[in-house]
């Protein structure tokens, strides 16, 4: 079985070329020292922690899984001691402010280092990354004194954070949830309720576990305009930040799922467990909202993971397996057969996988830059913009990457034929784990819904024009570059139709709401795929003349090219079957009577 190795020159390409993250970290104030050699020292650093400590443990943590006794869970083999190294060398402070023990380096770093662990073990990397949303939203939303109590040891990892929202009978629509918040005499709540699906819920990695509990005080208004939030550990804080006793939440079950095995999927059960408002009353989901943002993009990263994880392992497999000769004649004479990645339908699997991952991680790497400016910049409209430009881009990531990640893995099982399918060479597993991508922090179509409803047509179509106007810019600026054209002439088709769909759709809408939820899906892949065609195009640019140059690594500036073409000509045309789709209108979808299904 292969061990992951992190993409580090496709990564560089994307941080130092295509996006100019250095000068990038020049231009925002406490970056400026955050240079080029800082950030290839830190990826090859983290590359050796995720080769050799996770990567290993990741077929262990499906095998095992977690186990449950008495309200107590224990981790895989191998888990608690990584997690041991992974905080005694400072990973998890990374991107944390000083004043709580972080190393104040950027967000945006800390988003490349979640795609390296990540990929190396999704099961095991959930333990620290939820704990960064709850990082986020403490350190937003909180008091001086509860960023005290709590911050330190959530930076510095000594303590994991939860996001609890999921009740058994309600997900989505969290208007309904009944988890009870009563104030106590010493300005505590006490709530009470049961949580399900709660990731990393219970564990033995550390020794206190912080939950961020959604919940509804005595005299809340119905639905979402009732619900708050609060901090409840596992362990109750003492007023120096000492630990003290047990607090009345524990771990009723865990869940035993289709993947993800090495993490625990929990149901928590708060019994008048001590909590503590964060936030003001009743403004619990906008506060929220942080974190689902953080873990949003997080997933979004798991769609690149299991792009990658199964590209590595497919295509050291093609060059490997000998099955059958070339048609145009013996590839590898001396031996009985060639390897399979001579024949056209398996570099075609091995293509789509590159294509998808490598355009995937520059989406990630744009909005990585966006995170920075709305946290580091003191200029508003240049906040404003930057929010307005993540809020756009944010379902687009989440939803478009782990469905194209699903896709991915499973053409990564599809080039090992049956022995992809047996648990050996774990890429059953990671069709597995990447399943889940596209359910939990809103699934592809409550994405869908956000993103048309919200994003687009609750904006007047403003956020899509940020973005349309960025790619019609780069068009305009590269209309005369010949070598070019193969790019651009589609690409500003493709921009030019993505407004015009968009018209139509807000159009039908108004006469039939359905119009917009029918089409909500197709418009989202439809715009899935056109940033990637856009940012492929930028990375074809950036390879043009990188070989018009005779830069020594020319075979990787080929490769780029060939792969932006492959994207263009092979995997675009997709939009073509959303457009189909979105013209069809909602009759097709809504007409069929219930009763008849």
């Amino acid at each position: 079985m292969s061990v992951y190795k992190a993409p580090l020159r496709d990564l560089q390409f994307n941080l130092f070329e295509l996006f100019d993250y250095e000068a990038h970290y020049q231009s925002l104030s406490g970056y400026e020292d955050v240079s080029a050699e800082l950030i290839t020292t830190i990826l090859n650093e983290f590359d050796k922690f995720c080769s050799n400590i996770l990567s290993p443990l990741n077929a262990v943590g499906d095998k095992e899984g977690c186990t449950w006794s008495d309200g107590e869970v224990a981790t895989p083999s191998g888990y608690k001691e990584a997690y041991r190294q992974y905080v005694e060398a400072g990973w998890p402070a990374l991107a944390n402010e000083p004043a709580y023990g972080g190393q104040g380096l950027p967000e945006s770093l800390s988003i490349v280092l979640g795609e390296m662990r990540g990929t190396a073990n999704w099961s095991w990397g959930m333990y620290p990354g939820l704990s960064h949303g709850a990082v986020n939203t403490i350190e937003l939303h909180g008091t001086d004194s509860q960023k005290q109590r709590f911050l330190t040891p959530l930076v510095e990892g000594t303590w994991t954070g939860t996001m609890c929202l999921t009740e058994a009978h309600c997900g989505t629509d969290l208007g309904l949830l009944r988890t009870k918040a009563e104030a106590a005499a010493d300005g505590s709540y006490q709530i009470t309720g049961t949580k399900i699906f709660i990731s990393s819920g219970e564990h033995d990695l550390t020794e206190n576990i912080v939950h961020i509990v959604l919940a509804r005080l005595p005299d809340a208004p119905i639905g979402v305009k009732g619900i708050s939030l609060f901090i409840i550990p596992k362990f109750n804080v003492n007023d120096d930040g000492s630990m003290g006793e047990r607090n009345t939440v524990r771990c009723g079950s865990i869940e035993h799922k289709m993947g993800i095995h090495g993490n625990a999927t929990c149901v928590m059960n708060f019994d008048g467990a001590r909590g503590y408002l964060l936030g003001e009353p009743n403004q619990g989901l906008q506060a929220m909202f942080t974190f689902m943002n953080t873990a949003r993009i997080g997933t979004a990263l798991q769609g690149i993971a299991h792009m990658e994880l199964g590209y590595q392992k497919s295509l050291a497999y093609a060059k490997d397996r000998l099955q059958m000769r070339s048609v145009t004649g013996p590839k590898n004479p001396d031996g009985p057969a060639d390897p399979i990645i001579v024949h056209p339908d398996v570099r075609r699997m091995l293509l789509t996988q590159k294509a998808l991952s490598e355009g995937g991680r520059m989406m990630v790497a744009y909005t990585g830059k966006l995170v920075d400016v709305i946290e580091c910049t003191t200029d508003e409209v240049e906040k404003k913009s930057a929010e307005d430009m993540l809020s756009f881009m944010t379902p687009i990531a989440k939803a478009f990457l782990t469905e194209t990640g699903f896709e991915s893995a499973n053409l990564a099982l599809q080039c090992f034929g049956g022995h992809g399918y047996i648990k050996e060479w774990g890429v059953e597993q990671n069709v597995r784990d990447a399943r889940i991508g596209m359910l939990y922090e809103g699934t592809t179509g409550i994405q869908a819904l956000d993103f048309i409803g919200r994003k687009v047509l609750g904006s007047g179509g403003v956020l899509l024009q940020n973005f349309t106007r960025e790619i019609h810019h780069f068009c305009k600026a590269n209309a005369e570059v010949a070598e070019l054209q193969e790019f651009i002439e589609p690409l500003q088709a493709l921009n030019k139709k993505w407004g015009e769909l968009t018209l139509h759709i807000g159009t039908k809408a108004m006469e039939n709401a359905d119009e917009a939820g029918a089409a909500s899906v197709d418009y989202l892949m439809f715009s899935g795929y056109s940033c990637l065609a856009y940012f492929w195009a930028k990375a074809a640019s950036k390879a043009r003349a990188a070989l018009a140059a005779e830069n020594s690594e020319g075979e990787f500036y080929e490769a780029k090219l060939k792969t932006a073409r492959f994207y263009y000509q092979r995997i675009l045309p997709r939009t073509s079957t959303c457009e189909a789709a979105i013209l069809s209108g909602a009759d097709n979808v809504m007409s069929l009577e219930v009763e008849a299904f």
